[in-house]
């Protein structure tokens, strides 16, 4: 899923006031990017045209795309590589906060307890979480066309994510408290990341808050429109806390 993408009111649109195709084909390249149907075509046609077009004005996007798709499959090292290229390709842009939000989390998803480098990788992901929730606010809409409503709410999704990396990275430190500020953060900011309610409970059931977790459960399993899988692991994880408060 491509965030940024997802919330303007068609790709088309951003010709209108952003920037301009130079030739015919520099247009078809571009029209590949945005009608390629899955993360490999997207890897592929973005690199396409920032290849046969050096001096593409749609850079920064084109390298926003090929970063998404990366961290979509889940290709950690490539989206730190190419997250690092679309923050430098234009850093006060909203494409670039998001692109250092991806990084961090790339970085806290490979990072183990017990790894020698832990905090020198963590350290670098919450520097750049926080850097991001900073940017994003200061942005301005990569869409003319999104209202303000529109993109209030985009902003805000994007800083829940910026706070999820922050809670993940307190996780591998085993830090509960900050663990569960920041996964609060990422549920208020962005209540439709239903996960980030799971991984709340589950750093409260670590700091022993047995009812704060399943309060948070209860809530997610109550919410319309829930993935099955989700509300699965939900009632899975509220047995398990409603288990351990029994033994208490």
């Amino acid at each position: 899923m491509i965030k940024i993408l997802a919330a303007s009111l068609a790709a088309a649109s951003l010709f209108a006031q952003g920037p301009q195709p130079k030739s015919q084909k520099e247009l078809d390249a571009i029209n590949a990017m945005f009608q390629a149907p899955d993360n490999d075509a997207r890897i592929k046609t973005g690199t396409e045209l920032i290849t046969k077009f050096a001096d593409t004005q749609f850079k920064p996007l084109a390298l926003y795309i090929i970063t998404s798709a990366h961290f979509d499959k889940k290709d950690y090292t490539n989206s730190v590589i190419q997250g690092e290229r679309c923050a430098e390709a234009d850093p006060k842009s909203a494409f670039a906060s998001h692109c250092k939000i991806m990084i961090a989390t790339s970085l806290v998803s490979v990072t183990k307890e017990f790894d020698f480098d832990k905090e020198e990788k963590l350290g670098r992901a919450d520097k750049l979480a926080k850097e991001a929730i900073e940017g994003v606010k200061a942005a301005a809409k990569f869409n003319p066309n999104l209202t303000d409503e529109q993109w209030e709410g985009a902003k805000k999704s994007y800083i829940g994510e910026a706070h999820l990396a922050m809670g993940m990275a307190a996780t591998v430190r085993k830090n509960w408290n900050d663990a569960i500020a920041n996964f609060k953060a990422a549920t208020e900011n962005d209540p439709g990341n239903h996960g980030s309610f799971i991984r709340l409970a589950a750093a409260m059931m670590s700091a022993n808050k047995l009812d704060d977790a399943i309060a948070a459960l209860d809530k997610v399993i109550a919410m319309p429109g829930v993935d099955a899988q989700i509300v699965a692991i939900a009632k899975s994880e509220k047995e398990k806390a409603v288990k351990a408060k029994g033994a208490k």
